[in-house]
């Protein structure tokens, strides 16, 4: 039950600080949750990771809806991935859960000594 909680509260917290701050906000909602919830640290990296990537994943395809893939596709180029803008929101959702649950990670191990 927290493992889910706690997705659901990374999330909401990520998506919350991602309108007023910069990106890497995303990490802080992490390290936040991930020290108020104890879980164990596989947990708590999995929910950190899946949270954001979840998020991520669906923001971007939104914003790519938006404007009919042309961004997207451009971007894709430059990376050398096609023109595959779900390519580009799978690596985008990657790289955001991995700040994620890595900063989650980082609070549970922090969380005997806090």
């Amino acid at each position: 039950m927290k493992f889910f909680v706690s997705i659901i509260a990374i999330a909401f917290l990520a998506c919350l600080c991602g309108v007023y701050f910069p990106w890497w906000t995303i990490a802080l909602a992490g390290f936040l949750i991930g020290s108020l919830l104890q879980q164990k640290p596989s947990s708590a990296f999995g929910s950190g990771f899946i949270a954001v990537f979840l998020l991520w994943m669906v923001l971007a395809l939104r914003i790519n809806a938006a404007n009919d893939s042309l961004l997207a596709g451009r971007v894709a180029l430059l990376l050398g991935i096609g023109k595959s803008p779900v390519l580009l929101a799978v690596i985008t959702g990657i790289i955001g859960g991995l700040v994620t649950g890595m900063a989650a990670l980082c609070a549970t191990y922090l969380r005997p000594r806090l």
